[in-house]
This record gives structure tokens, sequence and C-alpha cells, in this order.
């Protein structure tokens, strides 16, 4: 059953919707959202089970699609550019797919529509996700008393330092006082497999090719989740895509490299 999404929206023009990735939320974009604002009307939601959205006994990416559709009616969004980071990015080319009446253009950041489990080897990427979910189910967060404790904790097997302040902006304190997640770290450690493996080439089989908006890929040059083999696959799926890479950004390439990444998304639309 769908939920209602808390949201941020700012600016006036045409709408962008802007949807983050695991363990985001709408504050981690306030930023981009400022520089794009002049242009859009910029909205944000927080996905189920983050941020001050309801948290949810199931995580799937159709539950998502069903939230964003009923967000679009809510709202009375049409004729959108539709922008999603990593998970976001996975959710914004499967609601594209199902609703494209909607949509007028399609971005995704550091995402590809594959399976990231069926490597040779685990994937890495999904390796650090289980390790990060497993430590934040660890932490005996109604026993520490600071941020300082949670980051120590954290540092023993997290040793990226701006990954950890990340998370700890995931923790407020409840009613009572005490720390806790705003995820839904049970919820999501138990979908990480379907949330790293669905969307992908088996999904868009027989809904490819898609013409019916332009696509455009942003690519961190320090990440891998986007191979070049990975653009090939794509543009099986979207023949029209293009690909921009952002040097000097890994994964979160909208926080290390912000102002060329608004950059590339002026240029996607």
């Amino acid at each position: 059953m769908p939920v209602t999404l808390h949201f941020r929206k700012s600016g006036h023009g045409s709408p962008l919707v802007i949807l983050h990735g695991l363990y985001g939320s709408s504050d981690n974009w306030i930023s981009i959202a400022r520089k794009l604002e002049e242009r859009f009307t910029v909205f944000i939601p927080d996905l189920r089970n983050h941020g001050q959205s309801p948290h949810t006994s199931t995580h799937t990416y159709q539950d998502m699609v069903d939230d964003l559709f009923l967000f679009f009616q809510d709202h009375h969004i049409n004729n959108a550019t539709i922008l999603g980071h990593s998970m976001g990015g996975k959710l914004a080319m499967m609601f594209a797919a199902e609703y494209p009446e909607l949509i007028t253009g399609l971005i995704v950041a550091d995402i590809a529509p594959k399976n990231y489990n069926s490597e040779n080897k685990p994937y890495k990427t999904v390796l650090q996700h289980e390790m990060i979910l497993g430590l934040m189910e660890e932490l005996n967060l109604v026993a520490v008393t600071s941020r300082k404790e949670i980051d120590y904790f954290l540092s023993e097997k997290l040793k990226n330092s701006t990954l950890r302040q990340f998370l700890i902006k995931n923790i407020h304190r409840d009613k009572a006082g005490y720390f806790e997640w705003k995820i839904n770290v049970p919820v999501l450690k138990h979908a990480l497999d379907s949330i790293t493996s669905e969307v992908n080439s088996e999904w868009f089989a027989d809904r490819q090719p898609i013409l019916n908006y332009p696509v455009t890929f942003i690519r961190g040059l320090n990440s891998d989740y986007i191979s070049d083999q990975d653009f090939i696959a794509i543009k099986e799926i979207y023949p029209e895509a293009r690909l921009i890479d952002i040097p000097d950004a890994g994964h979160w390439l909208h926080a290390e490299q912000p102002e060329k990444f608004v950059e590339a998304v002026l240029a996607s639309v």
C-alpha cells in the first residue's frame, strides 16, 4: 500500500523530482536544489523508510514506484524531469518506464540497470552495504550519549570519514531523548538483495528500446558503478542515452563535485 512521503519543495519553473539513494534523504540534496531552483520547481521526497517518511514492513522498487505515483498525483506533477541517484536512480528508471506520460526527461546518477549481485565474485559495493547495515544494527544507540561515540564505533570498520558523517546524519533523538536511526535499518537490511539486484536488464527485456523521453547517465570517474561495458548494455535499453563523466568524483558525485554535477544536470535538460 502506498505511503505519503515527506518532501521539500523550492524554486519555480518546470518540475524536477530528485530521488535520493540508500541512507539518503531530502536533506542531503538541499544545496543541489538551491543551484537548480531558478530553473525548476524542485521536489525532493524522502523515500519510504528514509528521512521523515513513514517506516514500512517492506521496501521494494514496486513499493517505491507506487509511493511516487501517489506523490505525483497529490502534487499535480506532470511533464517532470526525474533525477535519481543510486537506489533512487533505479527507482527513477522503473517509474519512468511505467509512467512515461508523466516524464519529459530522465537523469540517472551513478547507477546502471543491472544486477549488482550477479558478478563472479560478490560486488564490493554490495559487501560494503552489508557491512554498513550490520554495523547500524549492531550499534546500541540507547547506550551512547554523543555522536562522537557513534563515529568512534563506526570508525573501527568504516575508515571513510565522509561516509561516516553521511551515515550519522541519519541519527536523531526520540521523544525520550535517546538516539535512534531515522532509516528503517532492519527492513533495509532485509531488502538489500532486492535493492542491489532488481531493475536490471531482465526487467527491461520486454520494455526496450525506450525512446519516449531523453535519458542521461552521469558517472563519477572514480566510481565503478557504471563501467564502459555497462553503458553498452544501457544503450540496448535506451538507444539515445547520453553519458556524462565527472572527473575526481566517486559514487557520491553530487557531494564530491557539486558544481560539475549541476552543470551535468543542466546539460541534460
